[in-house]
């Protein structure tokens, strides 16, 4: 299974997974009398909506190549994860606004047993998070690793209102808003992981340099091929779930351009055969006695 159709089955996953929780925690909070758990429901309908983006855009970004786009498809996976983010900041603002309206509302304590729902809740969506977070570090997906954090935020938010209610049934009466408190609070983890994910898509756009262990590799590797002395200059830049590489390597100045150009398409076929997420590498072949030193 390729990388693209396995982001694109956990994709799946999530909005099945979302939008059976999003009706449990809707009919839990509304007959448990728990607002923070109705909060969480709308927290997991815009995840439904947000799985569908990430979906789109993984499917879009399947597309090969063409005239217009020799680079392929896939800047649009930080795009994606740029609405993602505003999904993320929409909801966390929708429960800020909520909760803060049902502190000023007198309403009664939550039904105990919503802390059972909680409990199956919070445990499914940590399992979830590990799992899309995992997928998305296997197939390299911005927009995948944007999924996981919506079910991290989930989960967070979760835990808030565990406590919430916890705190609401023990100490009784004067606590009802409890949960209420709890669903504010979370508001402000889900803020602070959209920044997190917003922040590696913007360097994803502007093409900044935070591939530090790919270019390792790629020094590595070249070496192995026969006729390169070393590498110099190494530019990665990430679309979707492939990068770009231009490289510079470095042969011995007294071969002819013919050997020059073959040493460089070996060395294209070996950084390919070892890296099967490299999809263009464009390699400039410099003189030994030229070069600066391999440098970053």
């Amino acid at each position: 299974m390729s990388n693209e159709q396995s982001a694109i089955r956990t994709t799946y996953f999530s909005i099945i997974g979302n939008t059976c929780l999003a009706l449990i925690k809707g009919l839990a909070g509304f007959f448990g009398n728990s607002y923070a758990l109705i909060a969480d429901a709308i927290e997991s309908t815009t995840d439904i909506f947000s799985s569908l983006l990430v979906l789109f855009g993984l499917t879009y970004a399947k597309r090969p190549a063409d005239e217009n786009h020799p680079y392929g498809h896939g800047k649009i996976e930080p795009l994606v994860t740029f609405l993602v983010v505003a999904f993320l900041v929409t909801s966390a603002t929708v429960i800020a606004y909520e909760s803060i309206e049902n502190i000023r509302t007198p309403h009664k304590v939550p039904k105990p047993w919503t802390l059972i729902v909680l409990g199956v809740i919070i445990l499914w969506k940590e399992v979830s998070y590990r799992i899309v977070l995992k997928k998305s570090k296997q197939t390299h997906s911005s927009s995948l690793k944007a999924d996981a954090w919506h079910h991290r935020s989930d989960a967070i938010t979760s835990v808030m209102a565990f406590v919430g209610i916890s705190i609401a049934l023990i100490f009784g009466k004067g606590y009802e808003t409890a949960d209420d408190w709890a669903a504010l609070l979370a508001s402000g983890f889900i803020l602070y992981n959209s920044y997190l994910i917003f922040r590696p898509a913007l360097g994803e756009i502007m093409d900044e340099h935070r591939y530090d262990d790919i270019l390792e590799k790629i020094k590595v590797e070249s070496l192995k091929v026969e006729g390169i002395e070393g590498t110099e200059k190494c530019y990665i830049r990430k679309a979707g779930m492939k990068y770009h590489i231009d490289l510079h390597a470095m042969v011995k100045a007294d071969i002819s351009v013919r050997d020059g150009h073959d040493i460089a398409h070996r060395l294209q076929d070996h950084l390919k055969s070892v890296m099967p997420n490299l999809e263009h590498v464009l390699i400039h072949i410099e003189p030994d006695d030229l070069a600066d030193g391999d440098i970053d």
